[in-house]
């Protein structure tokens, strides 16, 4: 008899908790008709955008928030990404904060370092697909910290915890009357 095992809810669960870790802010880029770029206006770049680091009365764009690109004193700015999961600093106002993309002598802010964005010939070159700095290009993902799953009230937003299904709207009976069985052995016979 020939066992496979179902293991799709065992990487549902995964994704979930990885997903609600971290806020995804969009992308650090030039390009202003990417919607998900921080220079679209419309996209994620609205100053209207709770979400948005252009909102000044955001978590993510107000100059008194810690989480924010726009706090010169903030020491938990968003962070950024490039595609192949590489980090690439802070997005931070802070020029003192060593991973802040505004510390011109750190890793990434520093106009000579390889890895930063404020460098012309590395990560800041205006021909690089994945540069903020090219109209054209995709940027770098920005990262917030993530609130755990609670809401403004801190109350639970996603998920009960005895129940992991429930931040997608199903619960173990729904499962069940699906006739779906992830964890037990199945087989063709």
């Amino acid at each position: 008899m020939n066992f496979r095992y179902h293991t799709f809810a065992g990487l549902l669960l995964t994704a979930g908790i990885t997903a609600s870790a971290d806020d995804d802010l969009g992308r650090l880029s030039a390009n202003p008709y990417d919607a998900e770029s921080t220079s679209n206006p419309y996209g994620a770049g609205s100053p209207y955008n709770a979400d948005s680091i252009n909102n000044p009365y955001g978590r993510y764009g107000s100059e008194y928030s810690n989480d924010s690109a726009n706090n010169p004193y903030a020491t938990n700015a968003p962070k950024l990404y490039d595609d192949n999961g590489n980090y690439r600093g802070r997005l931070s106002a802070n020029p003192y904060d060593p991973e802040s993309t505004s510390n011109p002598y750190g890793q990434y802010g520093s106009e000579y370092s390889p890895d930063s964005i404020n460098n012309p010939y590395g990560a800041g070159s205006r021909y690089r697909a994945d540069s903020p700095n090219n109209p054209y290009g995709r940027g770098l993902r920005v990262y917030g910290q993530g609130d755990g799953g609670h809401d403004d009230a801190g109350t639970d937003a996603t998920a009960d915890d005895s129940d992991p299904m429930s931040a997608w709207g199903a619960s173990d009976s729904d499962a069940a009357d699906s006739g779906w069985n992830f964890l037990s052995p199945g087989g063709d016979e």
